[in-house]
């Protein structure tokens, strides 16, 4: 696992000058910043993709059924089936020449690009909440090499309960068992910032000059939540809304040729809606022929946008009729996804640098 190379750290306080002899040698004053985003499975076998689906799924923050009710389902019926069909998903995104999957690779790049950007006061590390490398290995690492201060940077443009807050808490489980804990710092929701909704109209002002042709209709696709989690208070929704209307102000793009959706939902309960799946299979019958579809909850494309926005909801507007449909990729590890991520670590990290 490549990882930015450290930096040598103090092993002294200047200020108390040097270490008492047989003193412990503890290294100390500096700077840290991990990325955290959602997770990813070692492999496509599927003993992998269990592994990774039962952390997942047992995340009380992910699935709010009651333990006792919920385990028995998950450990039967659902991780004996479901990791076959999910495993056919990362099958076919798979980067085959590094064997990880699209979200690891970039989630790396995007440490290294930030590491150089923020040159060598600042230690960038990078961790999933599900799966490796995991969150309280990536704190102890930065904690080893001197980090005495960290910031947290889940990387999820809208907060969410079952994203943001399960990041959040994950990193504090690590903390809480540290005897000498760094001083923390946790990047805020990033959903209205300027820098952010610039990189995604340019984003797409760039792809669509690249087709050579206006689709007739754009679609932000945000990854779904269960409707009851909005009315439990989770701002997710509104923040969601918010992000693409900002976004469709700055394009100048017209309300009437502009769709709001949210995908990737699982179980029978009402999700948020309007479904991305049923939006696409209906376009058509609007008179759209044409369609781009960007994912803007997502700082890195990932299964849920390679496989299911690009290949599977592509699949159901053209067998609707449609006849030409484009997916725009996120912001990743491009520059203007990394001038985006330098400006908010650097705003968080106010003060320490």
């Amino acid at each position: 696992m490549a990882q930015p190379a450290p930096v040598p750290a103090q092993t002294a306080n200047p200020a108390s000058g040097p270490a008492p002899a047989g003193h412990p040698q503890v290294a100390h004053g500096r700077i840290g910043v991990l990325l955290v985003n959602l997770g990813t499975p070692d492999g496509t076998d599927y003993r992998s993709i269990r592994r990774y689906l039962s952390e997942f799924l047992s995340d009380p923050r992910v699935v709010e059924i009651p333990r006792l009710v919920w385990q028995p389902i998950l450990q039967g019926i659902i991780l004996t089936l479901r990791p076959s069909k999910t495993a056919e998903g990362y099958k076919r995104v798979w980067d085959k020449e590094r064997n990880q999957s699209p979200l690891r690779v970039i989630t790396e790049a995007q440490a290294i690009s930030l590491q150089h950007l923020l040159g060598d006061r600042v230690m960038v590390g990078w961790a999933m909440r599900y799966g490796n490398p995991a969150i309280r290995v990536e704190l102890d690492r930065l904690k080893a090499a001197g980090c005495d201060r960290i910031l947290i940077a889940p990387l999820y443009p809208q907060y969410s309960g079952a994203t943001t807050a399960t990041a959040v808490d994950k990193a504090n489980d690590a903390l809480r068992e540290m005897r000498w804990q760094p001083t923390v710092r946790y990047l805020p929701p990033y959903h209205d910032d300027p820098a952010f909704i610039q990189a995604l109209a340019q984003s797409v002002r760039a792809h669509i000059d690249g087709l050579g042709y206006t689709p007739d209709h754009l679609v932000a696709s945000f990854h779904g939540m269960p409707r009851r989690t909005l009315d439990l208070g989770d701002p997710y929704h509104c923040q969601c809304q918010k992000t693409a209307r900002l976004m469709r102000e700055a394009l100048g793009w017209p309300a009437e040729r502009f769709t709001v959706t949210f995908q990737s939902r699982f179980g029978k309960a009402e999700w948020l809606k309007p479904y991305t799946s049923d939006v696409m299979a209906a376009l058509p019958s609007k008179g759209v022929r044409s369609v781009a579809v960007l994912a803007p909850a997502f700082s890195a494309d990932c299964i849920e946008t390679l496989d299911e926005l690009a290949v599977e909801n592509k699949e159901l507007f053209l067998h609707a009729g449609g006849e030409a449909f484009s997916y725009i990729p996120c912001l990743n590890a491009s520059e203007g996804g990394m001038a985006v991520l330098e400006t908010l670590v650097r705003r968080e990290l106010a003060g320490w640098l």
